[in-house]
């Protein structure tokens, strides 16, 4: 891999693991109803225009905007939302620890939906990333006062929205403009979200603090991770870029702690171990040799992350 592709994919696990650090700061003013709207209808501004540059992207667009539409609930609304509410009592390590479990509800979903194989080795490593998951859950680690087991089954269901969203683009997008279904999937989720959030608005305005963090995870944690993303695919391929979700925990905890003081214990530690070996001996990222062929469906990144 060139040092520039390395560069990027560092970035954009960089990115994306701070848009738990954005989703902190600024869930507690805004809400995470208005803050979700927000984040998506800015991303949409920011990526129509480039989606336009390319000839019959847009017609994709239209073509087959109902599956698209989807894929933006079930991916960006209500990921965003819960992951925003999870924010309001939950570290930010936390969330990205346990979005790191993503493929692992991916294998399940593979399983229960189109029969994908899952033997004794594969059931042991996802039984080993449960287990991290499930250490998380019953120990509290990483709650804030006031937490409540809600917060977390948010962080779980996101999870598995974006999971099933990375199955369902592969079995019913595949032959659609990746960039068509990401920018698609933020303007349909921006049109879901424009009247409730502007219903539930703030009632008192943001501070500076909250309104800055806003913007990052609307231009740098989702428009700029998006290119990156793509661009990362056309370069090095899926495989590769699936090292992405593995670096972007490490990400979240390391935003958390430099910049909110939260505390990254020795049983967080354990759990996010856990959860990360389990999901890499999950989708085989230590299998180097099909590379291309045994990646999981859609990689289960952001695009289907996912959007964090």
């Amino acid at each position: 891999m060139k040092q520039a592709d390395l560069a990027s994919l560092l970035t954009l696990a960089a990115l994306w693991g701070a848009s738990y650090l954005f989703m902190r700061v600024g869930a507690g003013e805004f809400g995470a109803l208005t803050m979700a709207g927000a984040r998506a209808a800015g991303a949409a501004l920011l990526l129509l225009p480039l989606l336009a540059r390319r000839d019959g992207r847009l017609a994709a667009l239209r073509e087959n905007w109902r599956r698209i539409a989807l894929v933006g609930m079930s991916n960006c609304t209500l990921p965003f939302l819960l992951f925003g509410y999870a924010a309001l009592s939950i570290n930010a390590s936390l969330s990205a620890i346990f979005n790191a479990a993503t493929p692992l509800y991916a294998a399940i979903i593979g399983w229960l939906w189109i029969g994908e194989r899952i033997d004794a080795a594969r059931a042991a490593s996802l039984a080993l990333g449960f287990v991290g998951v499930t250490w998380l859950v019953w120990d509290g680690a990483g709650y804030k006062n006031g937490a409540t087991a809600w917060a977390v089954l948010a962080c779980v269901a996101a999870t598995m929205l974006y999971a099933f969203s990375a199955h369902y683009s592969k079995q019913r997008l595949a032959h659609v403009d990746p960039f068509a279904v990401a920018a698609g999937s933020q303007l349909s989720s921006a049109m879901v979200l424009a009247v409730p959030a502007l219903v539930w608005r703030p009632a008192t305005m943001p501070s500076t603090q909250a309104w800055l963090a806003l913007l990052a995870l609307t231009v740098a944690s989702t428009a700029l991770a998006y290119v990156l993303f793509f661009r990362l695919i056309a370069r090095i391929g899926a495989a590769k870029t699936m090292a992405v979700p593995f670096l972007v925990p490490a990400f979240g905890v390391l935003w958390g702690v430099l910049f909110l003081d939260e505390v990254f214990s020795a049983k967080m530690a354990r759990g996010a171990a856990l959860i990360v070996a389990g999901t890499a001996l999950t989708t085989g990222v230590f299998k180097r040799g099909d590379d291309e062929r045994k990646t999981p469906a859609s990689s289960c990144l952001h695009s289907g992350r996912n959007g964090h």
